[in-house]
């Protein structure tokens, strides 16, 4: 047998079994899958450029990013961000030790604090718009008002199906 990934092994290719049939919608939703991660890739690579301006990490800017106006719990960021609480609990440790957030009482509930941003941290966000305001602006004036709407809804959706139905394992 062939060795794989963590010492495990696969039987010969020719033991293997057929894989279903893939309709065309399903080979264009994986195609748009693999084009979303590498978009996911770069736009990483590119929030990480830009959170620099205001001297933090692309990750800080993305829980900073989850307490807009009001705080919130870690598990509402990590579902609004799409990270896990543990993510966001480990990033929110670090933004209340640098000064950037700060916990504050939840009167829903006694032990699932509430993360607010301080002044230092909406001014590291406001450093950030100085590059970023002009750099999505740009991208979204080459793609167009009418198309990025009907992208964003397209995204908005396939995020609801997805979360109701997860792959079979």
């Amino acid at each position: 047998m062939a060795g794989t990934a963590a010492g495990r092994t696969a039987p010969p290719r020719d033991q293997w079994p057929e894989s279903p049939p893939h309709s065309a919608d399903g080979k264009l939703f994986t195609d748009l899958v693999l084009t979303v991660f590498q978009l996911n890739g770069r736009l990483l690579d590119a929030a990480q450029q830009l959170a620099a301006a205001g001297d933090i990490t692309a990750a800080w800017w993305q829980v900073l990013g989850g307490v807009p106006d009001e705080p919130r719990s870690v598990a509402e960021i990590g579902r609004i961000m799409g990270m896990s609480r543990q993510a966001v609990q480990r990033i929110a440790d670090i933004l209340v030790a640098r000064g950037l957030a700060e916990y504050r009482p939840n009167p829903g509930h006694r032990r699932a604090k509430l993360l607010a941003r301080t002044e230092a941290g909406n001014y590291a966000l406001r450093r950030i718009s100085f590059s970023q305001h002009p750099w999505t602006d740009a991208i979204g004036g080459q793609v167009g008002t009418e198309r990025l709407e009907s992208a964003l809804q397209v995204l908005q959706e396939l995020v609801e199906l997805v979360e109701q139905h997860p792959p079979d394992t």
